[in-house]
């Protein structure tokens, strides 16, 4: 994207200020060139600004004819009141972007004048290190070229994948959540460490390199986990055992059911909005 663009954030909590920190690290986009604004937490707001130099602004002081680009990040209910106050005030070459978990790109459209160019996005928090798995996808109005520049914007964050809208929800199970799914599994795996004398810092780095070196031998080696599964485990030895227990306690079971769960729930934000509004 154009170092040149301007970008407004309508919502300043967790995912736009780790949207905005790896936008900021990357360096495609200036400071000056980033606008915050939330509904009321004007503190929080204040917060945003004195650590990252972006502008802020009450929602009715943004110079809305300035903005290439806004973005959706406040809590989904709050998302068609903030469409209906911005409508107005935009033109068709503008585009509104969303990160919010069940707001699709016919919710955005229906709640905009027509022909109006919408992207829908689903990042995760590790944008903040600019390691996210994010998934685009665009609306019926939206250019190529938007759908490109999007995604060359959220590059900066970690990977990104253009996908089909009907895709979203199973990706909100996997990539949307899935941090929260490693975060359990280190925890147990740092709980068993301490509960037989290891220091709670040292299991925590033993651990958290255990998994980055798995993901990473996934991502450069291009084998696929059954193939790297069954190449580190040794007949009747340790690795052995412990997956036998996994199969046993049905992790596997576990770890599907958490994503169909999350995908679930995604499909469920979007009916629920559709009955309110």
């Amino acid at each position: 994207m154009d170092r040149n663009k301007t970008i407004a954030f309508l919502g300043a909590g967790s995912m736009a200020e780790a949207m905005i920190s790896g936008i900021l690290k990357e360096g495609k986009i200036s400071a000056d060139r980033l606008y915050v604004t939330n509904k009321e937490n004007e503190q929080r707001l204040q917060q945003i600004k004195n650590k990252y130099g972006v502008k802020v602004a009450a929602k009715e002081m943004l110079p809305y004819e300035d903005i290439d680009l806004f973005i959706l990040a406040m809590k989904p209910k709050g998302a068609a009141e903030a469409l209906a106050a911005i409508k107005d005030r935009l033109h068709p070459d503008q585009v509104i972007v969303s990160v919010l978990a069940g707001v699709t790109t016919s919710f955005m459209e229906e709640h905009l004048n027509k022909g109006q160019q919408v992207v829908r996005v689903m990042p995760n928090t590790s944008s903040m290190i600019q390691e996210s798995a994010t998934a685009v996808t665009p609306g019926m109005n939206t250019a190529k070229e938007t759908t490109q520049a999007v995604k060359e914007l959220l590059a900066c964050m970690g990977k990104v994948f253009i996908i089909e809208e009907k895709q979203m929800d199973i990706f909100t199970g996997i990539a949307g959540s899935g941090p929260a799914y490693f975060y359990y599994l280190m925890e147990q795996m740092e709980l068993m460490g301490m509960q037989n004398g290891m220091n709670e810092e040292m299991v925590r780095e033993i651990v958290a390199q255990t998994v980055y070196g798995a993901a990473k031998m996934v991502m450069e080696k291009g084998d696929s986990p059954t193939v790297l599964c069954k190449r580190v485990t040794s007949p009747n030895g340790t690795t052995e055992s412990g997956l036998r227990a996994l199969k046993m306690f049905n992790g596997g079971e576990a770890l599907s059911q958490a994503v169909n769960h999350a995908a679930r729930r995604s499909k469920e934000l979007c009916k629920e909005l559709e009955r309110v509004y």
